[in-house]
């Protein structure tokens, strides 16, 4: 492993391999299949480019994005790997160019889409080429069921039954135990080894809450992250552009995407989208599988998706830099209801019907659950985990309430109606309201009529919502919508269950909050240096006509504003930075670093002031809170309260176990890692040294308890 080690340092610019790895590179480079199941930005493209480099041959990477394929060459090329695409869009002399390269052995990586690889043209191509490996990207699609389905990918199995000594690797970010099953069925993996990581994207927030005036919830998350790429999910298209505009309206850069568009537009928004900064991409979800962009630093759903699946998928496109990021969805009464007559309208058998039914049902318990929502996720794919601390349910723990006695009202008045009415009559009936409809069906008459009175309209709502999403009510999709009792009601109303839900906050509580992030700049001199890094890395991209993170990554760039490297053989070690783009882009960083340097210095260490603001979060972690949880009461950074907490450590006030939460190994792994690069206990070597597993606030943590032994 000692050639991939020094692949992954020298052309890549990382410095240790992440997780299974190195075992899955290992098992490739000896000839075996594998099967792969990493979350997204948990680094699975280097599974398969690190063996196609040290095996003879080139590696065939199968991959249904033919829009990003370019993008994805682009990426390698900057590296200095020699890689090339081939997809409808090439023309026949181009495409003819990258055969010849191919069949004499000047590739490293071919990019083909599955529905080109299937034809016998390219299989009598591969034939007479030198093959490395197979990469089924997406390996999902291949599931019958699934939500990204492609018919192509079933006939990938007849890559092993040609070519049985080529390994193969499938990959995929997302996948059920039975779609798992699917693909290694239909791929012809049963002798594959499994390499499955944890479910688990810990940078990123998740936030779920009710509908309140929607795109005002959107725009406010929009503004905590300014400049910054986002994408916000709507499930029709006509939502889609009306959104985009409406945030043209408000200065905000939005672009659109749905399947209804133009080709040549979808292509063109596609990439402003990634090759322009700050750009917001309102769409549907038919944008978004497979994209690299590793910036967006949030993901905004203003419909409900239909699954656990779509929604981890979907909101898996933030932060794929391993940098902060946050997930919001918003949704409400009526998208459980448009969910059930999507399925009830649609064209899968009865058995699939029942199989999204219960997908959507996971879907809304977790959006209705009190529990941690990461745990809950992880759950689903059936993981352990202890509460994040960093997930709304954490940050702002939900009360709950007794609503069995007014379910029952609510259960009862649906009855009374006869299950011919949706919601907002119920309502109207149990609020006493006589309205033109009330009074044209009688229902002023019922028994049912004002018993409801105690609660207002919006709560009403509220627990509709709960009852559609627990199953004891239905909405029929030929009716309009007509509320329906459930088997799952008749205890309820009964006498012989009880009901207990989340009692949603008062006005836009929910949706207020800071920004998910730790990292701040030390003074303005390093805001300054910050600048002038992107101002070059813009300037390098728009030379070349490719985005910006190709260049550098923003994890890069804050790589160099921690250690400030003014040679070239410093910049070779810093996090991104292979031999190629050293060679091509060191003497300008340098140039940019040394003038910073000779006009202000290295940098400043910035001191914490023990105030009373520190104290008194001090006081509050002493007490059990968690800093995340205070941050979050206190309207204030998680960084800013880490800085308190730093600073009583340096006090004496409070003990690093306290303040962090960790346990005695963790402290003991974050000590070594701060003491291993030098004296001066940086934070960014340790950081990348454990992977990003802990947060800069709680490495800071641990630095000054260091500190404090010291003296």
């Amino acid at each position: 492993m000692n050639d991939a080690l020094h692949v992954l340092q020298h052309t890549f610019g990382y410095p240790a391999f992440r997780g299974p790895q190195a075992d899955i590179i290992a098992s490739l480079l000896a000839g075996d299949d594998a099967l792969v199941l990493m979350p997204t930005g948990g680094g699975k493209s280097l599974c398969y480019q690190i063996p196609a480099l040290l095996r003879p041959g080139c590696g065939i990477v199968v991959s249904p994005l033919i829009a990003l394929m370019q993008d994805q060459v682009d990426t390698l090329r900057q590296l200095g790997v020699r890689a090339a695409c081939l997809n409808s869009t090439l023309d026949p002399r181009d495409a003819w160019a990258v055969e010849q390269q191919l069949l004499e052995g000047q590739l490293d990586l071919l990019y083909v889409a599955p529905e080109r690889l299937l034809t016998d043209r390219f299989l009598n191509l591969l034939q007479q080429a030198p093959l490395a490996l197979f990469a089924i990207d997406e390996a999902h699609c291949v599931s019958q069921w699934g939500h990204d389905f492609r018919p192509e990918y079933m006939g990938l199995s007849i890559l092993h039954e040609r070519w049985p000594q080529v390994p193969r690797i499938a990959l995929t970010a997302t996948a059920d135990h039975a779609t798992r099953q699917e693909m290694i069925d239909r791929l012809g993996l049963q002798q594959a080894r499994q390499f499955i990581t944890s479910f688990d994207r810990p940078n990123i927030r998740y936030r779920i809450a009710e509908k309140n005036r929607p795109r005002e919830q959107a725009l406010a998350l929009i503004r905590t992250y300014p400049d910054a790429a986002g994408i916000i999910y709507c499930l029709s298209r006509k939502r889609v552009e009306d959104t985009a505009a409406w945030l043209r309206q408000q200065g905000i850069p939005a672009l659109h995407y749905h399947a209804g568009l133009d080709s040549q537009i979808r292509q063109q928004h596609q990439q402003q989208f990634l090759r322009q900064e700050g750009r917001v991409m309102v769409a549907t979800i038919a944008f978004g599988m497979g994209i690299d962009k590793p910036d967006v630093r949030y993901v905004i759903h203003l419909d409900l998706p239909k699954s656990i699946e779509s929604y981890y998928q979907e909101t898996g496109r933030a932060g794929r830099d391993g940098e902060p990021a946050e997930a919001l969805l918003l949704y409400g009464m009526q998208d459980v209801v448009m969910q059930h007559e999507m399925i009830a309208q649609g064209e899968a058998p009865p058995a699939q019907k029942r199989l999204e039914r219960q997908k959507l049902d996971a879907l809304l318990g977790l959006c209705e659950s009190s529990r941690c929502r990461r745990q809950h996720l992880l759950a689903y794919f059936g993981e352990d985990a202890a509460p994040c601390g960093n997930c709304d349910n954490c940050l702002q723990p939900p009360e709950t309430w007794d609503a069995t006695d007014a379910a029952r009202r609510a259960l009862s008045c649906v009855f009374r109606c006869e299950q011919r009415f949706g919601a907002g009559h119920v309502i109207d009936v149990l609020l006493g309201k006589r309205t033109p409809k009330v009074e044209q069906f009688g229902h002023h008459s019922l028994s049912t009529f004002g018993i409801g009175s105690e609660l207002g309209e919006s709560s009403w709502r509220v627990l509709f919502r709960q009852l559609l999403a627990g199953g004891y009510l239905e909405s029929d999709a030929e009716r309009f919508g007509a509320l329906q009792l459930t088997e799952l009601s008749r205890p309820l109303l009964r006498g012989e269950t009880t009901l207990t839900v989340r009692r949603e906050p008062a006005g836009n509580k929910a949706q207020r909050g800071v920004r998910s992030g730790e990292w701040r700049f030390r003074d303005s001199a390093e805001e300054l240096l910050w600048q002038q890094l992107r101002q070059l890395r813009r300037k390098l991209a728009d030379e070349q006509g490719i985005p910006p993170y190709m260049i550098f990554g923003d994890t890069t760039l804050r790589h160099l504003l921690d250690r400030r490297p003014q040679t070239l053989d410093a910049l070779r070690d810093t996090f991104g930075i292979g031999d190629s783009k050293l060679s091509r882009y060191g003497d300008a960083l340098l140039s940019v670093l040394q003038a910073h340097h000779a006009q202000h210095g290295p940098p400043t260490v910035s001191e914490v002031p023990y105030h009373d603001s520190a104290r008194t979060s001090v006081a509050a972690v002493r007490q059990g809170r968690h800093a995340l949880a205070v941050a979050s009461e206190r309207q204030l950074s998680a960084d800013t309260i880490y800085q308190h907490l730093s600073a009583g450590i340096l006090a004496g006030d409070i003990d690093v176990g306290t303040a962090t939460g960790l346990d005695a190994d963790s402290l003991n792994r974050i000590e070594l890692a701060l003491q291993q690069d030098d004296v001066a206990l940086r934070l960014k070597p340790a950081f990348d040294a454990l992977d990003g597993e802990f947060s800069y606030g709680l490495l800071r943590c641990v630095r000054s308890g260091l500190q404090r032994q010291e003296g």
